[in-house]
Formats: structure tokens, sequence, C-alpha cells
């Protein structure tokens, strides 16, 4: 799953939306851009409260990775 910051999302919401993954054992890696941030959620994505998430001040969108067939 990737989890794109809206343009200009402060280092505090950036800052709970890394604890509410840490809080729901998911590991991240951030990639901090000139007008964005995107995290990629590490781990069974399946099982992340997307409505919670999305509802984080910051969030601009969230997008579900395709499992392999």
């Amino acid at each position: 799953m990737l989890i794109v910051m809206k343009k200009g999302a402060s280092e505090e919401q950036l800052r709970k939306v890394k604890q509410f993954l840490v809080e729901h054992d998911f590991d991240f890696h951030q990639s901090t851009g000139a007008n964005r941030t995107i995290i990629g959620v590490i781990g069974d994505t399946d099982t992340v409260d997307r409505d919670a998430l999305e509802k984080l001040d910051g969030v601009h969108v969230l997008f579900k990775i395709p499992d392999e067939t």
C-alpha cells in the first residue's frame, strides 16, 4: 500500500500516520520529495483499517498494490 500525503502536510501529521502504522504492526518506508511525501507500507495491508487511515490529517490518498496472481 502507498500513502500519499497532502502537499504541505506537517511533520506532526506525518508523525501521526507513522505512529498509526507502528501501532498496527506495520513497517514502512518514507520517500520525501519536493512537494509530497509518500509512505510505502510493508505488511499484510488487507488487515489495515483504510477508513481510519484515510481520515488522518494530512493523508491525501491511499493506493492498494494488487496481489500477484
